[in-house]
């Protein structure tokens, strides 16, 4: 099964949600119960009413708290409204529940999801936020899943936000057709719009729990990452934040689709659920159970370009300068796309073969760049052929519009690169454990570094413990509003005054972190770039 049936558009039909899962895991460890917690009540008043929370060894948390109506009904393919008020404590010690959306093989996904009641944040705050120090500073965290799938509750940041002494917030926002559908009359962009309501949530209700509004950094990894690029070139989300992280999520050059081609494609989803006239098919639609709209759905959404929320493509807003002007730390991890070649081939008990190769190389880039790609990726310089087409597949979607963002981004403010490359580095919760594959440091594996994905600390090494110390001192002093750095390592290259340096992240003994210009050859970036430009 080939995951990239047109070269123009590679990202459409990715299996992002692979890395991405939701979980059913609890992340509560150590829980204490009472109205307070290291001096810090358990209870907070938000602008919509009192929630409770609770304690557990890493701090305080609050989870599944509305920041937006639930968008069913008449409110579907709409804007989001801002969460009625609510009367009494409301509890908010569990988390909501996920969008809707289709099942996968990740854990926590094996059922289908048919909830519209979804809207929700969850916020973790460190004992410091406690103490009196002033205002700390806020993570906005948006979840990857190739826009189909995933969860804010993926992404347990509460051991980060005690190390980092930041107060970090994760979301839920709308997924597939639910968030994506561009019909006449509709805008398309409505995951945009439930990710910007959220940011509007914190720069209203932060301050309750201990962050200072004036200093929110919004990130993600994916179709995270993704979000973050299009936010970043969003007039509507210009004052909601001050800085921004994109992690692996440059795939595309950021781009979404423009408006004529989302409301073509919108017109041929509505009519095969039976809404024929363009006039109404968005009402039709919403009276169609949410069970036949996941049915129906597939992948590829993608942002719609062309309205309102996104006037231009934003490579173009940041080639302009029409983009928001704020510090950016942006990166990709050096072994991408050996999750993708085990899910096109091994997973299903269908390894790539030498005499497969070539074929794989076309089905993926085309005729052009696939014969290309086969000089430049021989069979000879790799262990196995899906390890040599996930070479290609990696640098052709992530590691190369990677960095031919951080001069786009460099117009317009600071910008901090990296690449991920521990090797070592244990598997992802969602990657079957015993697989006879070498992921390496394959997508999402550096959030075990900053993270607990699911609730789940990674089983490290001593090295990789001080990797992810590191990696954490990185991320959170650029939250701080600071330049990346941990002591004792290089600075991360701030690309106006070391333009085309990166830092890579490696363990000690694979050479430590050190920055590099030799990326653009390490991964084959002219063939690339030509075939983009192309």
């Amino acid at each position: 099964m080939s995951l990239l049936p047109r070269p123009r558009r590679l990202a459409r039909r990715l299996a992002l949600p692979l890395a991405l899962a939701a979980s059913l895991l609890a992340p509560l460890s150590a829980q204490a119960h009472g109205p307070h917690h290291g001096g810090q009540s358990l209870v907070v008043r938000t602008e919509n009413g009192p929630v409770r929370g609770q304690a557990t060894a890493e701090g305080r948390q609050f989870l599944g708290i509305p920041y937006a109506r639930p968008a069913e009904g008449e409110l579907r393919w709409r804007a989001p409204r801002p969460a009625q008020d609510w009367r009494g404590v409301r509890d908010a010690t569990a988390y909501g529940n996920s969008c809707a959306q289709n099942t996968y093989w990740a854990p926590g996904h094996e059922e289908q999801r048919t909830t519209e009641d979804c809207l929700d944040v969850n916020v973790y705050t460190p004992p410091a936020a406690a103490r009196g120090q002033g205002r700390l500073p806020v993570l906005v965290w948006i979840h990857g899943g190739a826009n189909v799938g995933g969860a804010g509750r993926d992404i347990v940041p509460d051991a980060f936000a005690r190390r980092t002494d930041t107060v970090v917030v994760t979301l839920n926002y709308r997924l597939g057709a639910m968030g994506f559908l561009t019909l006449p009359g509709t805008s398309g962009n409505f995951a945009l719009l439930d990710q910007q309501q959220a940011l509007r949530w914190v720069q209203e209700n932060i301050r309750a729990f201990g962050g200072d509004r004036d200093r929110v950094t919004i990130a993600g990894e994916s179709a995270g990452g993704s979000a973050v690029c299009n936010q970043l070139a969003s007039p509507g989300s210009r004052g909601l934040f001050r800085a921004a992280i994109v992690m692996s999520g440059a795939y595309d050059d950021c781009a979404g689709r423009p408006r004529e081609e989302a409301v073509a494609d919108g017109l041929a989803f509505a009519a095969r659920l039976g809404c024929t006239d363009p006039a109404r098919a968005a009402d039709c639609l919403r009276r169609r159970p949410a069970e036949d709209i996941l049915n129906a759905q597939g992948r590829g959404w993608d942002y719609t370009v062309g309205g309102r929320e996104l006037p231009v493509q934003p490579a173009a807003a940041f080639a302009s300068g029409r983009a928001s002007r704020v510090p950016v730390m942006n990166g990709a991890n050096s072994d991408e796309g050996l999750v993708f070649a085990y899910d096109s081939f091994d997973r299903w008990g269908r390894p790539l073969t030498a005499e497969g190769y070539p074929r794989a190389l076309v089905d993926a880039f085309g005729e052009e760049a696939g014969a290309r790609a086969l000089e430049e990726y021989p069979l000879s310089a790799y262990e196995r052929p899906a390890y040599a087409y996930a070479a290609a597949f990696g640098d052709r979607l992530f590691a190369c519009p990677a960095l031919r963002l951080n001069p786009l981004l460099a117009g317009r403010g600071p910008v901090y690169a990296y690449e991920f490359a521990d090797r070592t580095s244990p598997l992802f919760a969602s990657l079957p454990q015993d697989a006879d594959f070498d992921f390496g440091a394959t997508h999402a594996a550096e959030l075990n570094y900053l993270f607990n994905p699911y609730g789940l600390e990674a089983d490290f090494n001593d090295e990789q413990r001080r990797l992810a110390a590191q990696m954490t001192a990185y991320w959170g002093s650029f939250v701080h509003g600071s330049p990346p750095r941990a002591a004792g390592q290089p600075a991360m290259p701030e690309q106006s005054a070391r333009p085309g340096e990166v830092l890579r992240l490696r363990t000690a003994s694979a050479g430590g972190n050190a920055p590099t210009t030799g990326l653009p050859a390490a991964h084959h970036c002219a063939l690339w770039d030509a075939a983009t430009a192309g």
